[in-house]
């Protein structure tokens, strides 16, 4: 194995240093820490398309149930994360004259099929769903039946319910008389 020294003297080695030193050569361009930073429309949709494209990455990480609980969660983390700073990058987007991504981007639908109005907030993104504590989110209780009041109680009690109108029925009328009648 060659040595540290000799490596860096390799044809390849002088030339990648070359290229760095004469023009900034194999440098990555790095996405500002701030959207509104930004000021060229095209570099921000390239930086917009660079999230989506993290998030993707990262999402398909998460699907990993066997990454264990504190890596699904950080993955999570970083998730939600990037989604705020697209939603920035968008609207950075939108004040340079670009298109509208919220109104024109995809919607998030609930399990039946509706779109969720209010879809903004922390969201879990697959084995972080079944993480303990999460699971609990998503399993709704059903809602206790409203308690009825006094005089919703109230209502429906009439003399009836207390028997004040037996008196006033035939059918008991004609079996007493026959009641009394067999007695004498």
């Amino acid at each position: 194995m060659a040595r540290n020294a000799e490596k860096a003297m390799t044809t390849l080695a002088r030339w990648r240093a070359a290229q760095v030193q004469d023009k900034g050569g194999f440098e990555k361009e790095r996405r500002p820490y701030l959207a509104t930073e930004c000021k060229d429309l095209g570099k921000a949709e390239k930086w917009r398309i660079q999230i989506i494209r993290e998030i993707a990455r990262k999402v398909s990480q998460i699907q990993n149930a066997g990454l264990g609980e504190f890596k699904i969660r950080d993955l999570n983390d970083e998730i939600n994360k990037l989604i705020r700073e697209k939603y920035h990058w968008e609207m950075q987007i939108k004040e340079l004259g670009g298109p509208d991504y919220a109104r024109v981007g995809p919607r998030m639908f609930d399990h039946e099929g509706r779109e969720v109005p209010g879809n903004r907030g922390y969201k879990y993104f697959g084995a972080a769903k079944d993480l303990p504590g999460v699971r609990e989110l998503f399993e709704q209780e059903p809602p206790l039946p409203p308690r009825k009041t006094r005089p919703e109680l109230m209502k429906d009690i009439d003399a009836d319910y207390y028997g004040y109108r037996d008196d006033d029925d035939a059918i008991l009328m004609s079996l007493e008389q026959i009641k009394e009648a067999k007695q004498l």
